[in-house]
């Protein structure tokens, strides 16, 4: 292993330190190790010039602005960290600008449309069905909550405050808070556990609160399938977990929440990334005036 990768490894290392992502840490592996074997391959040292041939390289290869952004912000933190720890003179990362990407509003399912999904799942969660049963509360839980399904899988029997209707998550960079959830989900929660949970567990299962049908720890992939074939029966089309995410934060702010609360619930760093969602309806509230007045 060359110098430069073995500060590399270390950079790597200090992230996981820091409680950064696995997912995080996985992509700064990757397009860093694309970024050294570009230097060896030009024979160039890491400076300003070098840098940017390796993101015209893939601008040229037809790389989209948010694969450009990533990879820049990926080696403008590994120039940092060099810099910071005497191992380069100055850090040519600094000068580095990220391309400006086009932001998408998010995808958001109607209040209707999701009404219809909870009322098809409470028919099928019978007692002698428990895939039903967890499928309702992981469906129940991501909607009352807004958390992240990696937010969901980590969830253990006693992060769960039942007398408060209350949820502990823990969320990027190993922060922890607390949510709320209704009535409907602590239904869908108590039948879970009570009629759908003891049919999976086994001697060796975890303390979690999803388990699969081994009796292990459900995971995103199953989760992320689980939701997305629930939201395929609605008008909403394709679509993920994160969309439960953007429904919650864009239905609340649609019934009168404060933007901060919606901040909190989420677990945002910044406001600035929360007030997307006020975009979004007001985009829904136009398509509703265009479509119903009669001047619109």
């Amino acid at each position: 292993m060359s110098e430069i990768e073995v500060l590399r490894e270390r950079f790597l290392s200090q992230l996981g330190a820091r409680g950064v992502a696995d997912n995080t840490r996985k992509a700064y592996a990757s397009d860093l190790s694309d970024f050294l074997g570009f230097l060896g391959d030009s024979r160039q040292s890491i400076d300003l010039e070098s840098i940017r041939g390796w993101l015209y390289r893939m601008l040229d290869a037809g790389a989209s602005k948010a694969t450009l952004a990533r990879k820049t912000s990926s080696v403008k933190s590994f120039t940092a960290w060099l810099f910071e720890n005497d191992l380069l003179e100055s850090d040519p990362g600094i000068r580095l600008r990220s391309p400006k990407l086009d932001r998408p509003l998010p995808k958001v399912a109607t209040e209707k449309a999701l009404s219809g999904v909870f009322e098809r799942l409470k028919e099928s969660a019978k007692d002698d069905n428990p895939v039903a049963l967890m499928t309702l509360c992981v469906m129940e839980l991501l909607y009352a909550t807004g958390m992240r399904v990696g937010e969901l899988a980590g969830i253990d029997l006693d992060d769960i405050d039942h007398s408060r209707a209350l949820i502990r998550v823990t969320g990027k960079g190993n922060k922890q808070r607390m949510l709320p959830y209704g009535a409907n989900a602590a239904e869908a929660v108590a039948s879970w556990l009570s009629k759908g949970r003891p049919q999976f567990q086994k001697e060796t299962s975890p303390n979690a609160l999803l388990l699969s049908s081994r009796g292990g720890r459900v995971g995103v992939r199953q989760l992320y399938d689980t939701v997305a074939k629930q939201l395929a029966q609605t008008p909403t089309g394709p679509a993920g977990p994160h969309t439960l995410r953007h429904s919650a934060a864009t239905h609340l702010l649609d019934h009168g929440a404060d933007l901060r609360a919606v901040q909190e619930i989420l677990g945002h760093a910044s406001l600035a990334t929360s007030q997307i969602y006020t975009h979004v309806s007001i985009e829904r509230l136009r398509a509703s005036f265009e479509q119903a007045h009669p001047r619109a």
